[in-house]
């Protein structure tokens, strides 16, 4: 079963803006699936009809074959947000915006309060459980705003760029966790302009621009698709450079190359060239943001 299924779904807000044009989208049950696209392109219009704050024009919209608008308050029961802006009393206790969250699902205080203090620690926030919320950091709010959206134990978790306003330290321990949750079978729909985290934790992407699809596929295949490459080589000692001047070649240090590089076609013969040098290759790696270049490369076509 799709943990979403939308079929020519169409937006137009009351001012004439077509937000979306007959867009088709499945997401596999299990899947951590990101939807990428600039400002305006049509994400935050998806998610809000999902999640019923928006009206389709046109189109059926299913989360777990269930419709959302057939039966909506059993198609909102599978699923938790997580929005851009952070929408809790800000003058409520950390511990009682997640109580309150599970009281608008029916859940018993008891086993309400036990899932709340398993959330909290989960998402290192246990200390702050008496704090008024506004009190808190950015990086803290946002994880409040995770453990609020999984109390009610939902089947789709929506990430609407989760990690706006969080620091790198408090982001990697957002993907560890994240990764960890999906690994035990939440399906997560993620929005985001930190494009290392779709490489890092999607295995599937929809590119949207101007309210359509242009790409939807395998995040390992999207990468696939880029020429060009930049590499981080390490050497022994860096030595002989002005031997590979026909290169996009930049000295980081004394022990470290970056060069950019038609994969298919220049990387062994580069490699081969690098080694009549003198130079001693120690590693090679991808400097990464390879999918951020596609993403450009297609808003530009």
């Amino acid at each position: 079963m799709n943990a979403i299924s939308i079929k020519n779904l169409a937006k137009t807000y009351a001012n004439g803006t077509v937000a979306l044009k007959g867009i088709d989208l499945d997401v596999a049950e299990g899947d951590f699936f990101a939807m990428l696209g600039a400002n305006g392109a049509g994400k935050t219009t998806i998610i809000s009809i999902l999640t019923g704050l928006v009206v389709k024009s046109a189109g059926q919209v299913k989360v777990f074959g269930v419709d959302i608008d057939a039966s909506h308050q059993e198609a909102k029961r599978l699923m938790g947000v997580v929005p851009q802006e952070f929408n809790f009393n800000l003058f409520e206790k950390v511990e009682d915006i997640v109580m309150t969250q599970a009281g608008y699902y029916g859940i018993p205080r008891a086993i309400a309060k036990k899932e709340t203090h398993k959330l909290l620690k989960s998402m290192d926030l246990w200390d702050k459980r008496n704090v008024v919320s506004r009190q808190l950091s950015g990086g803290m709010k946002r994880r409040l705003m995770i453990a609020r959206a999984l109390v009610h134990k939902p089947k789709l978790l929506i990430l609407d760029e989760p990690t706006a306003s969080v620091d790198v330290e408090l982001r990697h321990g957002m993907w560890e966790y994240l990764n960890k949750l999906n690994q035990q079978g939440t399906t997560i729909l993620l929005t985001t302009h930190y494009l290392e985290e779709v490489e890092q934790m999607c295995a599937h992407a929809a590119i949207i621009k101007e309210g359509k699809i242009i790409k939807n596929e395998s995040v390992k295949k999207l990468v696939q698709t880029l020429e060009l490459e930049d590499y981080l080589i390490t050497v022994k000692h860096v030595q002989g450079v002005d031997q590979l001047k026909e290169y996009s070649l930049k000295v980081i240090d004394e022990y470290t190359l970056e060069v950019v590089l038609n994969r298919k076609s220049e990387l062994n013969n580069f490699l081969m060239k690098l080694s009549q040098t003198g130079m001693v290759m120690t590693d090679i790696r991808t400097k990464g943001f390879r999918l951020e270049k596609l993403f450009l490369n297609i808003l530009q076509e």
